[in-house]
């Protein structure tokens, strides 16, 4: 989804006023790392697929709270309300993705300033920058770093439920992701080497996992991620791979599908071509990471195979 930088002076001068009133209504927050057993650490994601993996890695001695949780919401352009600055203002671990996909998220976070706070930059972690691609959580090597960071931080907040952290995290990543990596292996195994084509970044990660070729233009991806023009060449490349079936499989954002994309999602299936959907947060809301990518994994194979009849 295109990274809309709109200001909001309003709601950050209400953040800001949020906080002096709870910091003269309110004690200071004990520090992060002196936190015992079996208290509820209150944690904070801005993006409801960090927030699942959260969940199940925390279980029950955290309570997640996720600031973006509607489908149809965009990430980039999200504007937090006082309501969000005051989960902010409380929480002990806050996770964000970074690599300038919510910079939203540094407004709210040095407006509501914590001593004991832990946050978590997925970007900053994994290496990634803004300009980068931002959409770690399609890469299931850094899907399983992640969850690995949010065990030990986790621990380092709350060292007296240490082992039950380790035995949440490696059960969500033998067992809750089962079938999510069985699925990526699946296609791997089946597919490798087909050439697929794409309409946002968001399935750049995903598409080496699954050894598919995906031969759009990354600067097309990118333009169409951000918002950004398309160039005349990189249209032309891309309507002549739909055109001419260089491409088995078409793979869309169908949270963002302006009339461009609309039109070439169109173009694939006229031409023959079978399209295949991904979304950039939890869909629907109420789903684990692992039900959601999962689902659309279900959907890239059936695709597949109807595109080679494998």
């Amino acid at each position: 989804m295109s990274p809309l930088r709109i200001p909001f002076p309003s709601v950050l001068m209400s953040i800001c006023l949020l906080f002096v009133l709870a910091a003269c209504g309110t004690t200071s927050q004990t520090p992060a790392a002196s936190n015992s057993g079996g208290k509820t650490i209150e944690v904070v994601a801005a993006e409801n697929f960090w927030g699942s993996i959260a969940s199940q890695v925390g279980g029950s001695h955290v309570h997640i709270t996720s600031l973006i949780v509607d489908p149809n919401a965009d990430p980039h352009a999200y504007e937090p309300t006082t309501a969000n600055a005051r989960t902010i203002a409380d929480a002990q671990y806050v996770i964000f993705n970074g690599a300038g996909y919510d910079p939203w998220m540094d407004k709210l976070l040095q407006s509501n300033p914590s001593s004991g706070r832990k946050e978590l930059n997925v970007g900053t972690f994994n290496g990634k920058k803004e300009g980068d691609n931002p959409h770690m959580w399609y890469n299931p090597d850094y899907v399983t770093a992640v969850t690995n960071k949010i065990r030990d931080d986790l621990k380092g907040i709350d060292a007296g439920d240490a082992s039950a952290f380790d035995q949440t995290a490696q059960t969500f990543l033998t067992t809750g992701l089962k079938q999510y990596h069985d699925l990526i292996a699946s296609i791997k195994a089946k597919y490798s080497g087909v050439p697929v084509g794409a309409t946002e970044s968001i399935f750049s990660y995903l598409a080496p996992a699954l050894g598919l070729n995906l031969i759009t233009p990354y600067s097309y991806l990118k333009a169409v991620s951000e918002g950004e023009d398309i160039t005349a060449a990189d249209e032309a490349t891309v309507e002549k791979q739909v055109t001419q079936k260089q491409i088995k499989v078409l793979i869309y954002n169908s949270q963002n599908t302006p009339n461009n994309i609309q039109a070439l999602i169109n173009k694939a299936k006229a031409s023959g071509i079978p399209v295949a959907t991904i979304t950039e947060t939890l869909t629907p809301a109420n789903a684990s990471y692992q039900q959601w990518q999962s689902a659309e994994l279900e959907g890239i194979q059936t695709a597949l195979a109807q595109a080679t009849g494998k």
